[in-house]
């Protein structure tokens, strides 16, 4: 589990989890995230819009009400920060209002960043 632990941290900080992970697997983890967040430009529902979010600053859009703390947490959104967000979003942004309790699983999470790189970058 070490192991895979590191293999996975290594390729998101090259900036290769797309190398790690598989993208069909990781669209159907998607659909948790779908429940709450749009994959197309503009929408927000629940959550905000994912559509663009690689490389975007956290809490910036405009049509999304954002807790305070999301919006001073001065994210960006980087493969390597998704996963360890997606990891417990309570632990690396406390008081955040997403309600949900986080992945667990680094190769689940691994290959929902492969997804989301396909469809989002």
């Amino acid at each position: 589990m070490r192991a895979r632990l590191v293999v996975v941290a290594l390729a998101f900080a090259a900036g290769g989890a797309h190398a790690a992970g598989d993208a069909a697997r990781g669209e159907k983890l998607f659909g948790d995230c779908r429940a709450c967040h749009a994959v197309e430009r503009g929408p927000s529902g629940v959550g905000p819009s994912l559509f663009g979010v690689f490389d975007r600053k956290a809490g910036s859009l405009d049509d999304f009400r954002y807790s305070p703390a999301m919006k001073r947490s001065g994210i960006t959104w980087t493969p390597e920060t998704i996963n360890n967000y997606v990891a417990d979003p309570q632990k690396m942004i406390p008081a955040n209002r997403m309600p949900y309790a986080g992945m667990a699983n680094d190769k689940d999470r691994a290959d929902l960043i492969m997804y989301m790189l396909k469809v989002f970058k």
